[in-house]
């Protein structure tokens, strides 16, 4: 399974970016999908994690700014991110899981893309 991220940038405080997240190799229809960041010198953490049929989890701090979804037959996640602001800076990343029920945890995520930049400025 190949997870390959885009969208990511460079965007001001306030500002929005939508990240995709293209799957090949298999299809993921079933699986849990999942986005992470991960700042410098900090542990990667979930941002927000998606289930084939629409069941979706957010933690607090992206809550209401942060929305995921998903299309089954074109095998992409996205990621669309609103009102964002500098804490948001890391590298986000796509993640696929061997199960379909939701998890946050980024060792239970047997798939990763390579990582896109978000930097928000100011």
């Amino acid at each position: 399974v190949q997870l390959v991220e885009s969208g990511g940038g460079l965007v001001q405080a306030g500002g929005s970016l939508r990240l995709s997240c293209t799957a090949s190799g298999r299809t993921l229809n079933r699986n849990v999908m999942g986005w992470f960041r991960q700042a410098p010198g900090k542990e990667r953490i979930i941002v927000a994690a998606i289930t084939y049929n629409g069941g979706i989890a957010y933690p607090d701090s992206v809550k209401g700014r942060f929305t995921i979804s998903r299309d089954n037959a074109k095998n992409m996640v996205y990621l669309q991110m609103n009102s964002l602001k500098p804490e948001d800076t890391a590298v986000y990343y796509c993640a696929a899981a061997l199960i379909p029920t939701i998890i946050t945890g980024a060792n239970q995520y047997a798939y990763w893309g390579q990582g896109t930049q978000v930097t928000v400025s100011s």
